[in-house]
C-alpha cells in the first residue's frame, strides 16, 4: 500500500486499517543488519522512513493499535518514553 492510498479495515475488527496493522507487523520482526528494515519499509510499504516513523509514533497513540497488538504497542511506548526521558 503506498502512502496516498487511504486506510481501509480489512475485516479484522479492531478497527485499523490494512497500513497500521502492517507498520505495527514491521515492529514485531527482528532485523539482520543495519538498513534492512528501512528497506522494507520502503518496499513493502511504499514510504520513506521518516514517514513510516511519524505515523508509527501517532499510531502507538491509538487505543486500536493497543488493542490489536498490546505487547508490541507497549514496548515502543516504553522506548518512546525513554527517549523522551533522555532529551
Amino acid at each position: 500500500m503506498t502512502e496516498e492510498q487511504g486506510t481501509t479495515d480489512g475485516g479484522s475488527g479492531d478497527g485499523l486499517g490494512e497500513r497500521e496493522r502492517a507498520l505495527l507487523a514491521v515492529e514485531r520482526r527482528s532485523w539482520p543488519g543495519p538498513g534492512a528494515k528501512e528497506r522494507a519499509v520502503r518496499e513493502g510499504l511504499g514510504l520513506s522512513p521518516t514517514r513510516y516513523y511519524q505515523l508509527l509514533n501517532a499510531l502507538l497513540d491509538d487505543p486500536r493499535a493497543l488493542a490489536h497488538d498490546p505487547v508490541t504497542v507497549n514496548r515502543l511506548r516504553r522506548v518512546r518514553a525513554e527517549k523522551q526521558r533522555r532529551r
